[in-house]
């Protein structure tokens, strides 16, 4: 079991940051993210998720001309955001991922499976990356006010590889942190069906 500050910095002392640090972003730590997130488990194994770390002031301009007003200043100001995709042709790699069942076959006969699976299990992917970059000291604002056909157009032309949602990541400015927002309890969200 983790110990109380291992499940503090995964869950209840970490808090989604709009603000951010002058301090750098490693492309070291940004493998060590994948490194950890890509061991988290997905349906046949089809690992889904696409990233493309958005950097540079260039990259980070194109990219601020995709997303709603609000989130502008957020993706300007983050060392780094990412574009968490999802590859909706992701089948190709199934034969590799998951040799002993054809997969492939299955999403290439299926669109409409091979989508939910794609969105599904990026999304779960995309879950599995906060607490990765939470693990290795990093803070996260994850989005979604963007235009995706925009972002689509912009940074994943020619590929198959649609944005799912974006998250900025970085070392947050913790005296700029919004209070928590209340959660709702066990009985509010769960049932225990006998």
């Amino acid at each position: 079991m983790l110990n109380q500050e291992a499940i503090e910095t995964l869950f209840t002392h970490a808090h989604t940051n709009h603000a951010w640090l002058d301090k750098p972003v490693t492309n070291g730590q940004l493998r060590e993210i994948y490194e950890l997130m890509k061991w988290c488990p997905t349906a046949f194994n089809c690992s889904p998720i696409r990233i493309a770390f958005i950097k540079s002031d260039q990259a980070k301009a194109r990219l601020a001309a995709c997303v709603s007003p609000g989130n502008v200043e957020k993706v300007r100001s983050a060392p780094i955001t990412a574009i968490v995709g999802m590859d909706m042709a992701f089948g190709r790699k199934m034969p590799q991922l998951y040799p002993h069942a054809d997969v492939q076959g299955m999403m290439e006969a299926n669109p409409k499976l091979a989508e939910e699976t794609a969105f599904r299990n990026s999304s779960l992917q995309g879950g599995y990356f906060i607490l990765a970059a939470r693990a290795v000291g990093l803070d996260c604002g994850p989005m979604s006010g963007f235009d995706a056909e925009k972002v689509n157009a912009e940074f994943f032309v020619g590929t198959q590889v649609k944005a799912n949602f974006i998250c900025s990541i970085g070392y947050g400015d913790h005296d700029k942190i919004k209070p928590r927002l209340p959660r709702l309890t066990f009985e509010a969200s769960c049932a225990l069906v006998l």
